[in-house]
């Protein structure tokens, strides 16, 4: 049963059956210093496949040497995850996609709460994480 994982439990199981996360937002390479391109990239290099989803940026075919794809129901295969690099106002209009690829769980980045998308999110059956860094909870409880 889908819910909001708040608990420090259900984040450490979460993190710890990541293989596969799609990056709704990701930023460029020419954007290295910004969250939204250092996270994939760390979560890159601790091994978990990340499918970049910029949303801007319509002339790049390739973020952290990946193939870009323009809407998260588009991604071939399966998702554990959709991490949300999203102002909290601009999440709504990408719910219906997400819903429609159905991943496991989507997590919106430290800073990002939409409790209505989230209410939306967690009745299709897919988990959600609001506010939290996923940079910050994989490091902290990822099993080494």
């Amino acid at each position: 049963m889908a819910r909001l994982v708040e608990d420090e439990e259900g984040i450490s199981a979460l993190v710890n059956n990541l293989r596969r996360v799609a990056v709704l937002g990701i930023k460029t390479e020419a954007q290295r210093s910004q969250p939204a391109f250092s996270v994939p990239e760390y979560v890159q290099r601790v091994g978990i496949e990340v499918v970049p989803v910029p949303v801007y940026y319509l002339e790049v075919t390739e973020i952290l040497g990946q193939q870009v794809y323009r809407t998260i129901s588009a991604i071939p295969g399966e998702l554990d995850l959709v991490n949300v690099f999203r102002r909290a106002q601009d999440i709504d209009q990408h719910v219906d996609d997400i819903i429609a690829k159905h991943p496991k769980a989507v997590w919106f980045q430290q800073g990002i709460r939409n409790d209505a998308a989230a209410k939306r999110l967690v009745d299709a059956g897919i988990d959600v994480v609001q506010d939290r860094c996923l940079l910050v909870d994989h490091s902290r409880y990822a099993s080494r």
